[in-house]
């Protein structure tokens, strides 16, 4: 990699703070260059946000600026933050992420907290299910919220059921991960019923390719990510499937959703029994659904 383009003026704080924001901001902007500092400050040395605002004439060491220099480097070339120090936050859970997992986005985010809400009165043991885990956030955080609670997980990746493990046990959350392809049936699983069935599923299609952004589109597994044009909502009948089967009889399911397919899931749920109603995230846009069984 040619690195001859940075050079920081020196191993102060101010300086490396001067050249992210010279290299980064007609990027980035420079709110979020702000962003990637206090994350960077916090992952390499430990530092709050207070730390660094007093300490900007304070030098680092060399191998310190050693690895902000490539960090800098990672973010000219559209590589995830959370790639580059390693995990992100969800829920107050810190979420360990690679290339094999989805890196958790606030509205996943806003979502589970949609979740807890309507499940906060509850004080006995209930069951969860979360299809297409990915990296685990969304079925640690409930479950690290709800500890009495049974929660399962599912993923087709291996890779991505690692990181999901690892993330569990880092979180202090015992959550049964079950490796399986969704689009084959639930045979699997188990107990027979649950009460929440959550999932964040493959949803953008092909065609739309274009409009991702490239520190997802080169960086996120596609696997997570794509589905057919001509078949979009593939993993939505298949939760659909599921949920009809294995939802408890005052259960709910909320899955995330293609902005621009809203009106389509809401059709395919309906006609597979479900009443759905589709909620906005904090963007304004349709973002996920939640839905009953009919009676």
């Amino acid at each position: 990699m040619n690195t001859r383009n940075i050079r920081f003026k020196s191993n102060r704080v101010r300086d490396i703070i001067t050249l992210f924001h010279e290299k980064l901001d007609s990027m980035y902007g420079g709110g979020e260059v702000v962003v990637f500092l206090d994350m960077l400050f916090e992952a390499f040395l430990g530092w709050d946000k207070v730390r660094l605002l007093t300490s900007k004439e304070q030098t680092i060491d060399q191998s310190d600026l050693l690895r902000f220099h490539w960090a800098l480097e990672d973010l000219k070339q559209c590589r995830p933050i959370q790639h580059i120090i390693g995990y992100t936050d969800f829920c107050g859970c810190r979420i360990t992420v690679s290339p094999d997992v989805l890196i958790p986005r606030p509205e996943t985010e806003e979502i589970v907290q949609w979740c807890i809400s309507k499940f906060s009165i509850f004080n006995s043991q209930f069951s969860i299910l979360d299809l297409c885990t990915g990296s685990g956030c969304i079925a640690i955080a409930l479950k690290k919220t709800f500890p009495q609670a049974e929660v399962t997980a599912v993923d087709v990746s291996a890779a991505a059921l690692e990181i999901a493990r690892q993330n569990a046990q880092n979180n202090g959350t015992d959550v049964h991960f079950i490796q399986a392809d969704i689009l084959n049936g639930a045979s699997h699983l188990s107990p027979l019923t649950f009460h929440l069935i959550v999932s964040n599923p493959p949803y953008v299609r092909e065609s739309e390719r274009a409009q991702i952004q490239r520190n997802v589109l080169d960086y996120d597994p596609e696997l997570a990510l794509f589905v057919p044009d001509d078949d979009p909502l593939r993993f939505y009948k298949a939760i659909a499937t599921i949920a009809k089967e294995r939802l408890a009889a005052d259960g709910l399911l909320v899955v995330e959703i293609n902005e621009v397919l809203a009106e389509e899931t809401c059709a395919l749920l309906k006609d597979y029994g479900f009443t759905p109603e589709v909620h906005s995230d904090f963007r304004g846009k349709p973002r996920w659904i939640s839905a009953n069984l009919n009676p």
